[in-house]
């Protein structure tokens, strides 16, 4: 049974809902938390179409020393002391050599994002070191790779703000799967999208297909995809700094796909295969092999590729992500296949929030709360922006 006057109300049951509901409920607090789809989780969620968990969403516990998801993950393995990175040169692989100049340059870059906050807020891309022969696939890796955004759309200070360490941290289950098992026993009603939030008090109410729900307060924890789309609609209006800081935080989008294949091709599980940046190339894209010993390899595309593979089929990214392999490796046998479809699902619109240029102080005016009305989430987080356990944070603080 589900509450029927609950103090708090949480829209969305993704991390940063789940871990507020069980805030709430270890504080004798009632609650109840609202997910317009069909399962909890959100952006974490695992799957066994390929015969073995697979993460869609979150693939990494970032940060591990001080990510507060850490203590809650069994078995968790640290990636970095097990993959081997290589480097495709477009005919050969990057010898050790080259492989020292291009961490050097990683390097560089990190210390030119330090460097930066003694300055305004600028462009990634006016600050990232250029002219040597690695810069580009620097820029390209760390910023449209990982961060999901060319460098010409993200404030260097949110960068430098949430630069992740390691260790990164993966789990034989799949952090999807953790999350939803957090969530077990929590008071989640399942296809229930709030489509209207009247905040105007005394407490509030939600309104969707579900009918109308009052609450003495309400954590919002969705997308700012989803909020800057007018997924919900608020009365009274947000302010003005709210709704900036919405506009300055848009959702980035790193789509995630894998195969299955039986050869394992002589490569050892868990290496890690990218090319070079190349004139006249679509950017490269990233790919991880045989996880676990497993029979499947998964791999990323970001920035503006991914949002333009988004709006043609699934199949076309798929096409793109098997030309890049095999443009490395040769005809690969690959078998069954999947992508996620982050960018198009209207209860995610995108991966993760990236703050524009100048927009690097929008993370922290968001989680101020309006009265009855909080926001939480990945993009409310100082310091983990972007990730799982920043999300997890910002539920627990927000409850």
């Amino acid at each position: 049974m589900f509450p029927s006057d609950p103090e708090v109300l949480i829209i969305g049951a993704g991390a940063a809902g789940i871990a507020a509901a069980r805030a709430l409920r270890a504080k004798g607090t009632s609650c109840l938390v609202l997910e317009g789809g069909p399962r909890p989780g959100g952006r974490a969620h695992t799957c066994t179409t390929l015969g073995a968990p697979f993460d869609h969403g979150a693939t990494w516990l970032h940060a591990a020393g001080r990510n507060p998801m850490t203590p809650l993950a069994q078995g968790a393995m640290n990636h970095d002391e097990v993959r081997e990175r290589h480097v495709w040169l477009g005919t050969r692989w990057a010898d050790g050599a080259e492989l020292a100049a291009i961490a050097a340059a990683e390097d560089r870059f990190e210390a030119a994002l330090e460097a930066a906050r003694t300055q305004p807020d600028r462009p990634v891309s006016e600050i990232a070191p250029r002219g040597g022969p690695w810069d580009e696939t620097v820029i390209h890796w760390l910023c449209t790779q990982i961060q999901a955004r060319e460098a010409e759309y993200l404030s260097a200070h949110d960068q430098a703000d949430n630069a992740l360490e390691g260790p990164n941290l993966l789990l034989p289950g799949g952090i999807g799967a953790l999350v939803a098992g957090l969530a077990q026993g929590l008071p989640i009603r399942l296809n229930s999208r709030v489509e209207r939030l009247d905040w105007s008090g005394p407490g509030v109410v939600a309104e969707g297909a579900f009918g109308r729900i009052r609450a003495a307060r309400a954590i919002v924890t969705v997308s700012t995809g989803v909020l800057a789309a007018g997924g919900i609609r608020f009365t009274p209006e947000l302010p003005a700094g709210h709704q900036q800081a919405i506009h300055d935080l848009p959702m980035a989008l790193l789509t995630k796909f894998a195969f299955r294949c039986q050869d394992r091709l002589g490569i050892p599980p868990f290496h890690t295969l990218r090319r070079a940046a190349m004139p006249g190339r679509a950017g490269p894209m990233g790919f991880i092999l045989w996880p676990f010993g497993r029979d499947h390899l998964f791999g990323f595309v970001g920035g503006e590729q991914a949002w333009a593979l988004s709006r043609q089929s699934p199949e076309d990214t798929l096409r793109a992500a098997r030309a890049e392999l095999e443009s490395i490796l040769g005809p690969v046998p690959l078998g069954q296949a999947l992508v996620t479809g982050w960018g198009t699902d209207p209860l995610f619109l995108g991966s993760y929030s990236q703050a524009r240029p100048g927009g690097a102080g929008a993370r922290a005016v968001l989680r101020q709360p309006l009265g009855p009305l909080r926001f939480a989430g990945e993009a409310t987080a100082l310091g983990l922006a972007g990730t799982v356990g920043g999300a997890w944070a910002e539920g627990e603080a927000a409850a």
